[in-house]
């Protein structure tokens, strides 16, 4: 009780420290203001002494009931009072077309779940490539880039169905947490972890905080990035770091035991009992197949959201989910929550002018820097500063929009270039902490990455991670945009 009190104190004294402060030179007051409750929503969301969602709520009704934020009036519509213009900013996020595409994808993935089909293709990977330990790297890595498009939660994706297939595999060599664990199970649960860092960079729906970066870089740089768009532009490093993922982790964190060949035959077992191939899970294939094409090739037809919330739809039509199903899916309805309000809080530093005023001062100290060694030069400020953050979406909404705004305003730099590099880094940056990232929590907690094994690879894959974003993915997105 009293860790919550604590939890539950700080942010508030953090809003109301900043709150007393006068307003800087160029700030209006009432921006200081917001930003102080901006600032002690951040420091919720990093302490959750409620849930995320919740802190999330508790803010944007804040902001409406102290009207700091208004909603712009609607060209030529009639003038609304400063109550009415707050509560239409502070309900803007659920109207969002982005948050549903959000809470489409989590229902989505949720088929997956209710069908049985991503633990069976997770199975069908371990059986084809698990003999031998490298290859059960890969198999873990290729299973968890299937699912990654229609799972924008890397905590159900890896968490919740790749790790309950694989904690079973170390067990059968003698490999348990502790003495025993650099068997075959360090090797096995540091790879699906960074495995699954890399394919929540990899595709936009992967990883629910992209599709947050997205719509504020459409806000801040007015930049639009369709699903397509953002594929392409990692492609190079995403195939590369996939390709030589399970090697890395083989070179570097070798395991003990290089063959494996129990592995395919327990497999084998696990999809006998699953039976054969249902209907079911047919038409779940057919609608993943579905959705992807018309993401990737039909975004100038249809709109990505119009196309979740048909797979919904269809979904529903078909028997894979019923209502009740999406009704009891927590997840789905805290994260439109959670997004919506998040949104809007983002939003509102930009309308009360803080971005604007903040932006030249992050840049100051870059000043003379060509623009590519400046774009450089942030992205890793950015990558680094996520040490601080125990949540992807909090360093989001608390970083992104300044370091956009910051670099949009440089003179000779590429918005489109530098706001893509800085939301590829989202993913990767996962790989930093055993807190950075939604299934870090899970693999650390197995206890077959120790601590300081943790924390060391994380520092090694991240640079290495980071390294083929600047030295690959910035001349290639440089030359295509």
């Amino acid at each position: 009780m009293k860790s919550r009190a604590w939890k539950s104190v700080i942010p508030v004294l953090v809003g109301a420290a900043i709150a007393l402060i006068p307003a800087p030179h160029g700030l209006a007051p009432n921006a200081w203001h917001y930003f102080a409750l901006f600032a002690a929503v951040i420091v919720g969301l990093i302490l959750e002494p409620v849930p995320a969602a919740a802190v999330g709520v508790i803010g944007v009704a804040l902001g409406a009931l102290l009207g700091l934020v208004n909603a712009p009036a609607a060209s030529g519509g009639p003038k609304l009072s400063p109550a009415d213009e707050s509560i239409k900013w502070a309900l803007a996020g659920f109207s969002n077309a982005t948050v549903w595409l959000i809470f489409s994808a989590f229902i989505f993935s949720l088929g997956y779940a209710r069908t049985g089909f991503g633990k069976r293709i997770a199975l069908f990977f371990v059986k084809a490539l698990g003999r031998r330990t490298l290859g059960l790297g890969y198999a873990v890595t290729l299973a968890d880039l299937i699912l990654a498009p229609l799972t924008p939660s890397n905590t159900a994706r890896s968490g919740g169905t790749i790790y309950p297939i694989i904690r079973n595999i170390p067990e059968m060599y003698g490999s348990y947490p502790g003495e025993s664990s650099r068997k075959i199970g360090s090797y096995l649960m540091w790879t699906a972890f960074a495995a699954t860092c890399v394919t929540s960079s990899m595709f936009l729906t992967a990883l629910a905080p992209n599709l947050l970066a997205l719509e504020m870089v459409r806000k801040v740089a007015g930049l639009e990035i369709s699903w397509a768009q953002w594929f392409v532009g990692f492609l190079p490093v995403g195939a590369l770091l996939i390709a030589a993922l399970p090697f890395l982790v083989y070179v570097i964190y070798p395991p003990e035991i290089k063959v494996s060949r129990e592995v395919p035959a327990w497999a084998a077992r696990e999809l006998d009992k699953m039976g054969r191939i249902t209907r079911r899970e047919l038409i779940m294939a057919v609608l993943v197949v579905l959705a992807l094409a018309l993401w990737i090739f039909g975004g100038s037809v249809i709109n990505a959201t119009t196309v979740g919330l048909a797979a919904v739809a269809l979904m529903l039509v078909t028997g894979i989910v019923s209502w009740e199903d999406i009704l009891g899916h927590r997840p789905a309805w805290n994260v439109l929550v959670w997004f919506a309000t998040l949104v809007t809080l983002a939003d509102g530093l930009s309308r009360v002018g803080f971005v604007s005023w903040l932006a030249p001062l992050t840049t100051g100290f870059l000043s003379g820097v060509s623009p590519t060694l400046m774009m450089a030069a942030l992205a890793v400020i950015f990558f680094v500063v996520h040490y601080l953050f125990a949540s992807i979406t909090a360093h989001v909404t608390a970083v992104l929009p300044v370091m956009l705004a910051a670099g949009v305003a440089v003179p000779g730099m590429s918005p489109r270039v530098f706001a893509l590099l800085l939301c590829y880094s989202l993913g990767i940056m996962g790989v930093l902490t055993p807190y950075a990232t939604g299934p870090g929590p899970v693999y650390y907690g197995s206890g077959y990455v120790s601590r300081k094994d943790f924390w060391t690879l994380g520092l090694v894959f991240g640079f290495i991670f980071l390294a083929a974003l600047l030295l690959i993915g910035l001349p290639y997105l440089s030359a295509i945009f």
